[in-house]
């Protein structure tokens, strides 16, 4: 595949900004958006909205930031850094959903700004654990979703967001027809948990075009955090330049890389790797 660029030594890299919750475990979360990030050769911004309590067995709590403060991480941020794209991860309530659109809309980022968002609307852990709680739902789909750029999420949260249960290219193309109805300026609906496929295939949708991503099905159970490393591949694309379409091609075989150099961690399911770009 053909990588973004490393900056030469001494030279500003791009800034992609991540605003998401942490992983105790290092899996996924903040720990996974940063950790693809500077493989890509990006500099990656954090806006911290959750500090979760988790392991590679699951979730056992988490605690949120208040809301102002993440708004304030953003601001702060774009005001001086700059940023060249965004995405966003583990929100967990609608105080910060509705606080992060607002700092979005101010500071030039989404679909009706300058900036690429990234929206994974992140609602529960790969073991089922609640990430997010269940009244935030609705702002999710109409204040969330609206701003995306690209919407990424996984099948388990297109049911909950949607409705739609995806069985097949059929119904992930419905799925991927009614998120971008929610608002989204692009819709990508993953086939990784289709287990059923032989394949893992990804379905983008703008309005008008359909494009299918396609990648051999990796046999491994260690696969935390491939959600983030698959949407924070994609911010890092854009922010390059890249047209969403061209992103995600590159995001899906950048994953894939990723869950072929995964590895065991503690008890339960082990992390994709980016660290297969040191080698």
């Amino acid at each position: 595949m053909r990588l973004l660029p490393l900056p030469a030594p001494g030279q500003t890299p791009v800034r992609v900004l991540t605003i998401a919750g942490t992983d105790s475990g290092g899996g996924a979360g903040i720990q996974a958006d940063t950790r693809t990030m500077a493989m890509l050769g990006v500099h990656a911004c954090v806006a911290i909205a959750a500090v979760t309590v988790q392991n590679s067995l699951g979730v056992s709590g988490f605690h949120e930031i208040p809301a102002q403060v993440v708004a304030d991480q953003v601001r702060v941020v774009a005001a001086d850094i700059g940023i060249g794209a965004a995405k966003t991860g583990m929100l967990a309530s609608t105080a910060i959903i509705e606080a992060v659109a607002g700092v979005c809309r101010e500071v030039g980022l989404g679909r009706d700004g300058t900036i690429p968002l990234v929206v994974d609307p992140v609602a529960a852990s790969m073991h089922g654990d609640p990430l997010l709680h269940a009244e935030a739902l609705a702002a999710v789909r109409h204040t969330l979703i609206p701003l995306a750029t690209v919407v990424t999420p996984n099948l388990d949260e297109v049911r909950l967001i949607t409705g739609i249960e995806v069985r097949d290219a059929t119904t992930a193309r419905q799925a991927a027809e009614a998120l971008h109805k929610l608002g989204a300026q692009w819709a990508i609906v993953k086939g990784g948990h289709l287990r059923s496929a032989p394949v893992s295939t990804d379905v983008l949708y703008n309005g008008d075009k359909f494009y299918e991503f396609t990648a051999p099905r990796i046999d491994t159970r260690h696969d935390h955090g491939g959600g983030d490393t698959l949407a924070a591949s994609i911010a890092s694309a854009l922010a390059h330049g890249y047209s969403v379409p061209e992103a995600v091609e590159f995001a899906k075989e950048w994953t894939r890389r990723c869950l072929e150099a995964s590895y065991p961690l503690g008890s339960g399911h082990g992390p994709v790797s980016p660290l297969w770009r040191l080698r």
